[in-house]
């Protein structure tokens, strides 16, 4: 069996550490907020190249809690790409906001911005970009565009922990979303999730929003939600952190190595925007045809293949009152009928790769 994600190779590295940290999380019962939380917040900016950190309960949290202290409100209207998990739009509605979806480039995946900028009208309140699979959108063509008006761009950066642009990552444009999914190049051992900001305003808000409204015990000053991350998420995620950059490297070696045993093969490999030094969060390629014949024939060989995602967000049953049609975002439509995760983790061997390989071509033949 080759996973898709091996978490549980990725829990033998950290394994006697967490256990110490969770140690000190009974002994004191610091099990919302407390110092491992803090910490961590401090760990992360750091690392992430940001002033601010705040941690939450999870990633759609994370975006929604981004949004509102951007400044969205129901009635307003935001940008996202059509092939995006699901959670990015959920974020938008459950701040009240319109989702306004545009298709994305066929060669990266990524948000179109061309396509997002033609569709700001005098309601857009925010633009988001997804940095999907581990590279980073173009973000700084956004803000350059965008400098000056009442738009926001709000990065979701769930897939991206380590990734950079022109050497900067996701938040310090001023303010991101990202997730601490267990399957995500950083990882929880549940849910979780954080907002960075070089904004110390947006940072406070998003703070007292996720705090029920407060910074205080009792002191409620707007109308917020419970979205706290917690301490025994903490010393996970410090354990993990220390080792991420280490991992990345290990999935770039990966990533390099699925390269070349693909090269004779006739599908369409990964393509990096330039200025982009991805983390590959997921390794996808495009397959010519019978995507899912090719995918069962994975699976049944016990290889842990997928798909992200198989239907864009405009063709689900949850945003078909959007109005648009089949046909709306002809790149986003026809790479959800192609595209394939193959298996990817900092562990996987090179002849775990090979396999994959040798049954994929199997597949496609």
């Amino acid at each position: 069996m080759i996973p898709l994600v091996d978490l549980q190779a990725a829990h033998v590295e950290v394994a006697e550490e967490i256990e110490l940290g969770f140690k000190r999380i009974l002994a004191n019962t610091a099990f919302i907020g407390g110092d491992e939380v803090a910490a961590f917040e401090r760990e992360f900016a750091a690392f992430s190249g940001v002033a601010h950190c705040v941690g939450v309960a999870n990633g759609t949290d994370a975006l929604e809690l981004a949004l509102r202290a951007a400044g969205v409100r129901a009635g307003d209207e935001v940008i996202l790409p059509a092939n995006t998990f699901i959670a990015t739009a959920e974020a938008v509605a459950r701040v009240g906001a319109r989702v306004v979806l545009v298709d994305m480039d066929p060669a990266t995946y990524l948000i179109d911005v061309d396509a997002a900028l033609a569709a700001v009208t005098p309601a857009t309140r925010a633009v988001v970009p997804v940095h999907l699979y581990g590279q980073l959108a173009p973000v700084e063509r956004l803000t350059e565009a965008l400098a000056g008006t009442p738009v926001t761009v709000v990065e979701d950066a769930a897939q991206c922990q380590g990734a950079t642009r022109h050497g900067r990552g996701a938040g310090s444009w001023g303010i991101a979303a990202t997730s601490f999914y267990p399957g995500k190049n950083l990882g929880a051992y549940g849910d979780a999730g954080a907002v960075l900001s070089t904004d110390p305003e947006v940072a406070t808000t998003v703070r007292m929003l996720a705090n029920h409204g407060g910074l205080a015990k009792y002191e409620h000053q707007v109308i917020g939600c419970n979205s706290r991350l917690d301490g025994l998420q903490a010393v996970v995620l410090r354990a993990k952190l220390a080792r991420l950059a280490a991992g990345n490297a290990a999935r770039r070696a990966a990533t390099a190595r699925y390269d070349a045993l693909l090269g004779s093969l006739d599908v369409v490999r990964p393509a990096v925007l330039p200025g982009n030094e991805p983390v590959w969060h997921l390794y996808v390629i495009q397959v010519p045809a019978r995507r899912d014949e090719v995918l069962a024939t994975l699976n049944r060989a016990g290889i842990g293949a997928g798909i992200h995602y198989p239907v864009p967000v405009h063709l689900t049953p949850a945003f078909a009152g959007l109005g648009y049609r089949p046909g709306d975002f002809p790149h986003a439509e026809a790479a959800a009928q192609r595209i394939l995760s193959l298996p990817l983790f900092p562990q996987i061997r090179a002849e775990q790769q090979e396999r994959v390989v040798e049954v994929l071509a199997r597949g496609i033949a």
